[in-house]
């Protein structure tokens, strides 16, 4: 059964870069070189330096099944990338690919059992992906920051409304954030020793769920931190994280895209003993860990 394996920039290659090909041949059934043609390999590495490789294929004999053809000329295009890795310049985007029936076949079976590389000269490099007919992708354009409000005004259950100035910069930031990365909810302030949210501060979980109710996709994780003892005995950060994700459980954030975790004094960005009030404020601190955003 007829088979080749083709590497990376599929049907340009055989016509395009016929003058620009290197071959070496194997064994009946090898998939390693012989002495001979090994040595043909490094001459071949010697002489070309900077050249770049763009593509190999791999070939067989007709003898032989598919199946076992196909593993056959895998192992062959594997024992030459192997070879020359690290001494000849490859593709970032180097990937195997098989295009069967498409090879003429040699009538003399010692002809069809090779590795073909196929290279671009140094001076035709700056020119690779038009010499290839490759069209650079587009770059995507940046997606508008979505406006936020400076203000929400919230219906308490006695009836009265309460007015709560918000962040808008803040919201953009969370929403915009990558996986991976944190930001720290300025001035969310609790009461002294417990994980009780002072009202001045309920600003900032509005401008979370707010966040969270126009961004679907998005997952969180909620640390918390505390500053100035060693060991957390109240396990206090924990349930200052916890607090913020009972805040939007309770308005209907989804469990499934949050979590909250404390980690005591563990992570300080100042040293402890702190020097100074704005260390200790730094120190004691909720931030947001970004799991997923589907918009990033």
């Amino acid at each position: 059964m007829r088979f080749f394996l083709s590497a990376i920039l599929t049907f340009y290659l055989t016509s395009a870069f016929s003058q620009e090909q290197f071959s070496v041949f194997f064994d009946s059934d090898k998939f390693t070189l012989n002495t001979k043609e090994s040595k043909r390999l490094d001459d071949w590495m010697k002489s070309n330096p900077k050249v770049k490789v763009v593509g190999i294929h791999g070939f067989t004999d007709e003898d032989g099944t598919t199946g076992y053809n196909d593993t056959l000329a895998r192992r062959r295009v594997d024992h030459v990338f192997d070879r020359i890795k690290g001494n000849i310049l490859f593709r970032e985007d180097f990937k195997t690919r098989s295009f069967g029936e498409l090879h003429q076949m040699s009538k003399i079976k010692a002809e069809n059992r090779k590795v073909t590389l196929f290279y671009l000269k140094e001076e035709d490099i700056a020119r690779e992906n038009e010499i290839l007919k490759i069209k650079p992708e587009p770059t995507p354009a940046p997606k508008p920051k979505k406006t936020y409000p400076k203000q929400v005004s919230v219906k308490n259950p006695n009836g009265s409304v309460s007015e709560y100035k918000l962040d808008p910069e803040f919201m953009s930031q969370v929403d915009q954030a990558k996986p991976g990365e944190k930001l720290k909810i300025e001035n969310l302030n609790f009461q002294l020793n417990t994980f009780a949210i002072v009202p001045e501060s309920r600003g900032k979980l509005y401008e979370l769920l707010i966040v969270m109710q126009d961004n679907p996709d998005l997952k969180i994780e909620i640390q918390g931190h505390l500053c100035c003892m060693p060991n957390d005995r109240l396990d206090l950060s924990t349930q200052r994280a916890k607090a913020v994700y009972g805040f939007l459980v309770a308005n209907e954030i989804s469990k499934s895209r949050l979590s909250y975790k404390g980690f005591g004094s563990t992570q300080p960005i100042y040293p402890l003993p702190e020097k100074t009030e704005a260390e200790r404020a730094a120190n004691r601190r909720v931030e947001i860990l970004i799991v997923e955003n589907a918009q990033q």
